[in-house]
């Protein structure tokens, strides 16, 4: 049984790390939102620019390290993932600020249900940009 749950961890290990590392970074942009926009009286779209780059900066360390493990050996070639990284998570970041607005100010929906449907939407798009434009192999 043991044997059997390890060598799914192995075959699955990049998807659960994703997963996990995914939540993680979702956290950190829910609770800095949450914080600028409710301790803080931020205005929603503000507080959310703000969650947002914090999180792009937690997710590429926590990307390269533990999830896709690159070895960038240059800094040329980190500089390049890095600015590949940032660019497809401010895309994202466009995509949810679209989001966030849409749902609150067209939609009139309530901004703590925008921004965790926004999170389920952002979360997809960036698995999908890091496997095949960022971190590949």
């Amino acid at each position: 049984m043991i044997k059997k749950i390890r060598d799914l961890y192995i075959r699955y290990k990049e998807v659960i790390h994703y997963i996990v590392f995914g939540i993680l970074t979702t956290v950190v942009n829910i609770v800095v939102f949450f914080l600028l926009e409710n301790i803080l009286s931020w205005p929603y779209l503000w507080a959310n620019s703000v969650a947002i780059a914090v999180s792009i900066l937690f997710a590429y360390v926590t990307n390269k390290l533990f999830v896709f493990e690159s070895k960038s050996y240059t800094i040329w070639a980190t500089l390049l993932e890095f600015f590949r990284f940032i660019s497809f998570r401010l895309l994202s970041g466009i995509i949810d600020m679209l989001t966030m607005w849409l749902l609150v100010d067209g939609l009139s929906q309530d901004t703590h249900f925008s921004k965790i449907i926004t999170q389920i939407i952002v979360v997809v798009l960036n698995y999908v940009f890091s496997k095949l434009y960022i971190f590949n192999k």
